[in-house]
């Protein structure tokens, strides 16, 4: 087992067992209020994994940070990484290709895209930011990442409210 990998895995564990009273009570506002009962609290989406393999990536059906909260279980369950390149389906662009270098690696819960910037990215330097971390991560610069995600998460929800 791999530095990064069993980083993953202790990391994940600790993170679920930390976090289960908060995915608890995520999972039950997301039931409590559905407006379709047969939609269920997940979202699923199929997405490529290490090698180009393809799952099934579980979110919380919700549009704050605390849907992603299940891509922990995928950690801990070796599918995906603590930190990593954007998750995508296997028909993306950004999965053919150049870009294809992105499968090397497991998809991250967080990665550079998270820390700068997210959605007000354009697609080439989220894919350059990918492209870099495959070729150069190291487990500091997962550190690093994992530092700086939750005050980068904290600054755009609060800008979205002021």
């Amino acid at each position: 087992m791999t530095a990064k990998r069993t980083f993953d895995l202790m990391g994940g564990l600790a993170l679920l067992v930390l976090l289960s009273p908060l995915l608890a009570a995520v999972a039950v506002s997301v039931a409590a209020g559905s407006a379709s009962p047969g939609h269920g609290v997940l979202r699923r989406r199929t997405v490529a994994g290490l090698g180009g393999t393809p799952f099934t990536m579980l979110t919380f059906r919700t549009r704050s940070p605390l849907a992603a909260l299940p891509l922990l279980l995928h950690v801990v369950g070796g599918r995906m990484s603590l930190v990593g390149p954007c998750p995508l389906a296997p028909s993306h662009r950004e999965c053919t290709g150049e870009g294809r270098r992105r499968l090397s690696v497991r998809p991250g819960v967080t990665g550079p895209w998270q820390i700068s910037g997210r959605s007000d990215l354009p697609w080439e330097e989220r894919e350059l930011l990918d492209l870099h971390y495959v070729d150069h991560h190291w487990l500091g610069m997962d550190l690093e990442i994992l530092a700086r995600t939750l005050p980068a998460v904290h600054r755009r929800r609060a800008a979205r409210f002021a």
